[in-house]
């Protein structure tokens, strides 16, 4: 077994209400469960029961969510929803559904994650790979045979993994494939842990990780690490960042539409920016 450091943590993220705008960490502590605090509140769309993502509703990109207080794994903090125009309410706010439902013109209502609910979040399968195509990320389906939800991990409002990975190699790679006038970083992508890398590191920096694990900080310990399936959210205009259709071709293009790594915490930690970063072969 060889254990050999690939980096360190640049930019730590987290994000308390779902397809929101979140919070950059000096440091944040994670369980099995994921960052405390992560993706633990999130818009119901009233009119079907599913999950509201950005993925179909981009506006919710003119939103931020912050906590106040830290979030404790035993308590209920709700995070605070800054608004487009910065006047703000808490999640738990009676009044904060009724004015999101204002602003994003649907029906909807604000939940908390439950550890046994089985959730599914809406996309728009016209969009939802827009400037790729449906067929080119699945070969057997297309715009009219994709269905409009995806089944979220359980007990969570994750799509699919409870804690992604980017490298800034990787970040470095997706700006010189995008090409004249790329704007890309890292908030495009909506990462958990962003890991500082070699410059010798280049291209996909962690198609080498894959059979491995992270060993981050003194404790915090990644696995299952899987390529991290991109879509219309990378494209998307959020900030000072413009709406950029060449990320996801790019993407697409050279490498199966996959950017950073999907991954579960085997350990818990705290993680901190500054904090080295093993890769365990």
């Amino acid at each position: 077994m060889e254990r050999r450091q690939v980096g360190t943590v640049k930019e730590l993220y987290r994000y308390p209400v779902k397809s929101m705008l979140g919070e950059r960490l000096g440091e944040f502590d994670a369980t099995t469960d994921g960052v405390l605090g992560d993706r633990a509140w999130a818009l119901i769309d009233q009119t079907d029961g599913r999950v509201m993502s950005a993925k179909k509703f981009r506006a919710m990109l003119d939103l931020r969510a912050i906590y106040d207080q830290p979030p404790l794994p035993e308590s209920a903090v709700a995070p605070k929803i800054i608004f487009p125009d910065g006047h703000a309410l808490f999640a738990d706010d009676p009044s904060a559904a009724a004015a999101l439902a204002e602003l994003l013109k649907r029906k909807l209502s604000i939940a908390r994650v439950e550890p046994a609910q089985n959730k599914r979040a809406g996309i728009d399968p016209a969009t939802i790979f827009t400037g790729v195509g449906v067929s080119r990320i699945f070969p057997d389906l297309d715009e009219t045979t994709l269905a409009p939800d995806f089944k979220l991990k359980r007990g969570t409002f994750f799509d699919s993994a409870t804690v992604h990975v980017l490298a800034t190699g990787t970040i470095a790679h997706m700006c010189t494939l995008v090409g004249a006038g790329a704007q890309i970083d890292a908030r495009r992508f909506r990462p958990n842990i962003v890991v500082e890398t070699p410059p010798d590191m280049a291209g996909f920096v962690e198609d080498g990780w894959l059979n491995g694990r992270l060993e981050i900080g003194e404790s915090l310990r990644v696995i299952s690490m899987e390529p991290a399936l991109r879509c219309v959210m990378t494209t998307h205009p959020q900030e000072d960042l413009p709406r950029d259709p060449r990320v996801l071709r790019a993407a697409a293009d050279y490498h199966r539409a996959t950017v950073g790594v999907f991954a579960s915490i085997s350990y818990p930690g705290t993680v901190r920016v500054g904090d080295p970063v093993w890769l365990v072969v």
